[in-house]
């Protein structure tokens, strides 16, 4: 199964996204305290406050409430939709389109167009472009000092929001065009890296193939040899013969799959290429561990009462792996999995008996490269890759995840959650 391809996927970094966002609320709150108390402006002050409190409390939900670590596509449009409204409302109480600062009406579609889908960049732009003209003809009046009177010309009135939309359209029209030969450009380079590294890793598997067959061969022929003696000299006990046959047909099974693998090394193994229940997919990882550590874990599905099967796919494995990777590498001497699922959701729970994420970047949890500020956190954390790429491919397939610190056993706790409807998608 291929994994996704990035670059066919929009969305929206949200710690970017967080950080402009308070850059230009701070900045609204400065213009219109200043112009209010210091220059003598007179506007419907509360309403104009309101307005940026939206902003500021949307904001707060993107850091304390959203878990992801990236805004999808629809997502990340609503929000910029929020931006332009919010921005309009400011705009419509100070003297619409004959305001200056209405030129920061055309920001958000621009920020949209590198970052979002086509359908919701273009209706982002639509929707702008109707609050310019809106705003042309319906406003509070342009706040002025009480001792003056300010007046524009009709003609340049109008020519105002005639410049902002062409602007509008001709600033987007530019950004998608280079990013999209940006994201055509990595694509290729994802492309041409993918299939270097594929060819090398065939021709380094099929290697080894080929001289393990070379080298299993002798030994091969000699239980051959051996389970045929055994098969004459048992030829009456029936039971002790019925073991030597079973032994001689798995030697054949071992030959068999070296020939095909020294043939053609793109054998997919068997576990991936099944349907299998999420307790499974779970139980198969956690061996693969097992092998490898004297850590203990603790497997618990009590409330795991709907058995759904699901079709296969590498990134939720690969996903689970490394959550599960990753609770063992941090945990002390328990790793504690559970699975919850009913008719409507599928949920596991993976927690450690560790030290639990460092409090400075639990915020932070989901990005790649990042660390503690404090020293005695470095040595122990990691960069926060294997988190950030466990993340990508569950959240791409549906999941819903949230990183915290556990309660119960005191290490971390990842929770890790479907819609069924949406599994069954995968």
């Amino acid at each position: 199964m291929k994994f996704f391809e990035t670059s066919k996927y929009f969305y929206l970094k949200k710690s970017t996204y967080i950080n402009l966002r308070w850059i230009a609320i701070f900045g609204q709150l400065i213009t219109i305290n200043l112009v209010y108390f210091i220059l003598n402006f007179k506007f419907i002050f509360i309403l104009a406050n309101f307005s940026i409190c939206i902003g500021i409390f949307s904001n707060l939900y993107l850091i304390y409430i959203n878990q992801r670590t990236q805004l999808l596509d629809k997502e990340a449009f609503l929000f910029l939709l929020l931006d332009v409204l919010q921005l309009s409302f400011l705009i419509y109480l100070t003297g619409g389109i004959a305001n200056p600062f209405s030129i920061f009406l055309i920001i958000p579609t621009i920020f949209s167009s590198s970052n979002l889908g086509f359908r919701s960049n273009l209706l982002l732009i639509v929707v702008t472009a109707l609050i310019i003209i809106f705003l042309s003809y319906f406003y509070k009046p342009l706040p002025y000092p009480l001792n003056e009177h300010f007046h524009v010309s009709f003609y340049y009135y109008y020519a105002i929001p005639i410049s902002l939309v062409v602007a509008l359209v001709f600033l987007n029209y530019f950004a998608v065009t280079f990013g999209k030969q940006s994201r055509l450009r990595k694509e290729a380079l994802n492309k041409m890296e993918e299939i270097m590294s594929k060819e090398h890793e065939l021709l380094s598997l099929g290697g080894q193939a080929a001289a393990a067959a070379h080298s299993l061969g002798t030994p091969f022929s000699t239980i051959k040899i051996i389970t045929a003696d055994l098969s004459k000299q048992f030829k009456n006990n029936k039971e002790v013969l019925k073991d030597v046959e079973l032994l001689a047909s798995q030697i054949e099974r071992c030959s068999e799959i070296l020939k095909k693998l020294t043939l053609n090394p793109i054998i997919e193994d068997e576990f991936i290429d099944s349907d299998l229940t999420m307790y499974d997919y779970v139980n198969e990882i956690v061996k693969s561990f097992q092998d490898i550590t004297q850590k203990k874990f603790i497997i618990n599905y009590d409330q795991n009462s709907n058995l759904l099967k699901i079709n296969k796919s590498v990134e939720i494995v690969y996903g689970l792996r490394n959550f599960i990777g990753n609770a063992n590498k941090f945990a002390k001497d328990k790793i504690f999995i559970t699975i919850k699922s009913d008719s409507n959701f599928t949920e596991i729970i993976i927690e450690d008996d560790g030290e639990g994420y460092p409090r400075d970047v639990l915020n932070k949890i989901g990005e790649p490269y990042i660390t503690s500020y404090k020293s005695s956190n470095k040595v122990k954390s990691g960069l926060g890759l294997g988190i950030f790429i466990g993340k990508t491919l569950l959240e791409k397939n549906y999941a819903n995840i949230s990183c915290k610190n556990s309660q119960t056993k005191k290490g971390a706790e990842v929770n890790i959650k479907w819609n069924n409807k949406d599994l069954l998608n995968v």
